[in-house]
């Protein structure tokens, strides 16, 4: 990965966590949830994908790769966002978050490798 592709991502991310967390202060939090879920780093992969690769050929396969492994990562955040608002309101904010996001890991490994084992990832 390039360091211009690095630059990217680390832009638009923080600027989709920025503009969420100002639309949620503005307009109130399930507001601002929908907009945090903007998959910044994903379109930045894709727009660094399309920068580096040499044919177009190569642009799909890289995106078709991708793609495979956001839609894991976007199956794997809806149960994570069930799972954080139920924990935070039973144990507190730090607590249900620690515990939240040891259950993502936990649940993302486990997406994954089935997903590889049947073929999805490659």
């Amino acid at each position: 990965m390039s360091f211009s592709s690095l630059i990217l991502r680390f832009f638009l991310g923080g600027t989709a966590v920025a503009g969420s967390a100002l639309i949620g202060r503005r307009l109130g939090g399930r507001i601002g949830g929908i907009f945090a879920a903007f998959p910044a780093v994903y379109a930045s992969a894709v727009i660094s994908t399309v920068l580096a690769s040499p044919t177009a050929a190569a642009t799909v396969a890289n995106i078709f790769k991708i793609s495979g492994g956001a839609l894991v990562g976007m199956a794997v955040n809806i149960p994570c966002a069930m799972a954080t608002a139920h924990l935070v309101a039973r144990h507190g904010w730090q607590r249900g978050l620690i515990l939240a996001m040891g259950g993502w890991l936990v649940l993302a490994m486990a997406v994954f490798a089935g997903g590889a084992a049947v073929g999805w990832l490659q």
